[in-house]
């Protein structure tokens, strides 16, 4: 199925609750008939979905990085990066359950024995016999449309977004970067984002 044809299947608003948090209250959104059956999160802070064009922060699961603060990537970084600002200036996070690029927690796993090894991070994956990122954002779409959200700030530092959203029909009104999170435990990790796939990335 086409990412084109995938969106045309609508997604609806299944709940909305709201939940206090360290970051203030934040709305908990989710949905109904997303194309792959996931339970993605949309977390919507100060009504942004009622915005004119909001600031959107899509954000792939990274247990390691988001939970236990991992120094291997900088998902947890850019997360709270995202939340904070999200929390005073209004925003959505769209939270994807896209572990590793797509693999999964215990490929992902796998994936890091093999940068050990001195693969890089997309190498590693390939070596596993997936490509070298998984993912795709059709499910974003669904999410949006479900709020009835078609124009958008987009924060991000991967052009890879930018180009499936625009493709599916969002309306990108500007990009907002991220800081770069660099770290020795990270620096190669980075660079292969930079080198392999053309991320935004400050410093390097």
């Amino acid at each position: 199925m086409s990412l084109v044809k995938c969106c045309q299947i609508f997604a609806s608003l299944r709940n909305r609750v709201c939940i206090p948090t360290e970051h203030g209250d934040c709305c908990f959104c989710s949905f109904n008939q997303l194309i792959d059956n996931k339970e993605h999160l949309a977390l919507v802070f100060n009504n942004a979905d009622k915005a004119q064009t909001p600031e959107v922060r899509i954000h792939s699961e990274c247990m390691t990085g988001d939970l236990f603060h991992s120094r291997r990537c900088d998902c947890g970084d850019q997360l709270q990066e995202a939340l904070s600002h999200f929390s005073e200036h209004g925003g959505i996070l769209l939270y994807l359950r896209q572990e590793g690029r797509g693999i999964g927690l215990y490929n992902k796993l796998d994936a890091y024995s093999l940068q050990l090894q001195g693969l890089d991070t997309y190498e590693a994956n390939q070596c596993l016999n997936f490509s070298s990122d998984m993912r795709s954002y059709e499910v974003a779409v669904q999410m949006l449309g479900a709020l009835n959200v078609s124009k958008i700030r987009l924060r991000t530092n991967n052009p890879e977004k930018v180009k499936q959203l625009e493709s599916l029909g969002i309306e990108i009104i500007a990009r907002v970067e991220t800081e770069s999170y660099v770290k020795p435990e990270n620096q190669a990790y980075l660079q292969a984002k930079v080198n392999k796939t053309g991320h935004w990335l400050k410093g390097l």
